[in-house]
C-alpha cells in the first residue's frame, strides 16, 4: 500500500492497535479481516495527511537567526515583567491564564474573594502592558 517496509510496519502497529481497542465490537462480526483492512487503509490515509509527510529535506541546513529578532526575545522580556510584578499578582496571573483556573478556584487557591482575584488580575495586566511598553525596560532586557 505504501512502497515502503518501515512506514508499513508502523501501520500494522497502528491498526493493529486500533483493532485491540475495538475487539469487544469487533469479534461478533461476521468480517473481523475486512474491518482490519479498513483500519489499516484508514491509517494509511491519515498517515498521508500528516504535514511532517510535506517536508523535503534540504542538504545544507541555516544556522544563522531568522531577521528582525527571535520569537524568545518576547518571552524573556514577559518572564523579566513577571519577575518585577508584586508577588500576588503574579500568582494571580499564574493561576488565571497559565494554570486555566477558574476565578472561583484561583480565590481558593489565594484564599482571598474573587474580587480581590479579579482586581489584582486587572492590576496586573496593567502593570505588564506598562512594563512592555516602556522604553527603559527595554533598554534595561538589551
Amino acid at each position: 500500500m505504501c512502497g515502503d517496509w518501515h512506514q508499513a510496519d508502523d501501520l500494522v502497529q497502528t491498526a493493529l492497535t486500533k483493532l485491540y481497542v475495538a475487539w469487544r465490537r469487533v469479534r461478533n462480526n461476521e468480517a473481523p479481516d475486512a474491518y482490519l483492512r479498513q483500519i489499516l487503509t484508514r491509517c494509511f490515509l491519515d498517515e498521508r495527511r500528516r504535514p511532517w509527510r510535506r517536508e523535503s529535506p534540504v542538504e545544507v541546513l541555516d544556522d544563522r537567526p531568522a531577521a528582525g529578532g527571535g520569537a524568545d526575545d518576547g518571552v524573556l522580556d514577559l518572564r523579566s515583567a513577571l519577575d518585577r510584578l508584586p508577588p500576588r499578582q503574579r500568582a494571580t496571573l499564574v493561576l488565571r491564564f497559565w494554570a486555566d483556573a477558574s476565578v472561583a478556584d484561583a480565590a481558593e487557591a489565594l484564599g482571598c474573594s474573587e474580587g480581590t482575584v479579579k482586581s489584582q488580575t486587572a492590576r496586573a495586566i496593567n502593570t505588564l502592558r506598562s512594563l512592555l511598553a516602556d522604553p527603559v525596560f527595554a533598554e534595561e532586557m538589551s
